[in-house]
């Protein structure tokens, strides 16, 4: 009985020792895994981006629709990539009480921010004057549907100018490419940037400095003007191009030979004449 009695105690300190040994090891994994999460918190930390405040459209906005406080909202922005010339509060885009409204200048999608340079100033109308960069004025030509790409020109494009002139006859007429790159800022009356399709026009407005406005009515009182339509991302200059007849159809510098007339002398009735012959073959 009595050994029965220590067999049991031994198996019992046995399996306490075992279970005790299977919970420190559990611990140990427990101590382990919080060391873990720990570092991983102080490296999250570590890396956390600063965000601040960007207002952005919450709906899309057109052309010229007045700016209202439920068209916009405020995200959260990594502050390090907030776009240039963009609103961080609602007070800066949308300004107090009794504060005339802005308008939309370029149209906008949901969640693109909005800048400066797509809304007017406060109280400024949505036209041609809110776009005009400083120093640049808005100038009207003539176009016809002949005129190169008058019927796929959308205002925002950017075109080359070239101007034909030079004399009443064809032969002395040139071609010039007198100005590249310029931007196209209203075609007829529309001046929006988000028509559905390009429409034929017949006057295009082009934004220009005074010194090439001078430049272009000149061109227009001594010539015609065509437009050439660039690529959306194509900002190379291509240089001086002129082109006259010569260049279309040759003159061929064919000579003529200059034609022999070969003369003999003669005495008649006391006079000297000369007398038309063959000349003789070289």
């Amino acid at each position: 009985m009595r050994i029965i009695f220590l067999l049991v105690l031994v198996v019992g300190m046995g399996l306490a020792g075992y279970a005790a040994f299977m919970i420190m090891q559990q611990f140990e994994g427990y101590q382990a895994q919080i060391v873990s999460l720990n570092n991983d918190l102080r490296q999250s930390k570590a890396n956390e981006i600063e965000v601040t405040t960007v207002i952005v459209a919450a709906e899309e906005l057109k052309f010229g629709a007045e700016l209202l406080e439920e068209n916009v909202k405020e995200v959260p922005w990594p502050a390090t990539d907030v776009p240039p010339n963009a609103f961080t509060s609602l007070e800066d885009l949308l300004g107090g009480e009794n504060v005339d409204p802005r308008y939309i200048v370029r149209p906008m999608e949901i969640g693109e921010p909005i800048l400066s340079t797509k809304v007017t100033d406060f109280g400024e109308d949505a036209g041609l004057r809110s776009r005009l960069r400083p120093g640049m004025r808005a100038f009207t030509i003539e176009v016809n549907v002949a005129s190169g790409v008058s019927g796929f020109l959308q205002p925002g494009d950017l075109v080359d100018v070239y101007w034909t002139g030079g004399g009443r006859d064809i032969a002395q007429k040139v071609t010039k490419l007198i100005l590249e790159g310029v931007t196209l800022m209203a075609i007829d009356q529309t001046s929006s940037e988000d028509i559905s399709r390009p429409s034929v026009a017949k006057t295009v407005t082009l934004e220009v400095s005074p010194q090439v406005v001078a430049k272009l009515v000149q061109a227009q009182q001594t010539g015609k003007l065509t437009l050439a339509l660039r690529g959306t991302q194509d900002v190379s200059l291509v240089g001086e191009i002129q082109v006259d007849q010569n260049d279309i159809n040759p003159i061929e510098n064919n000579e003529i030979p200059e034609e022999r007339h070969c003369f003999r002398s003669e005495r008649r009735a006391g006079e000297l004449t000369q007398i038309e012959v063959p000349c003789p073959e070289n």
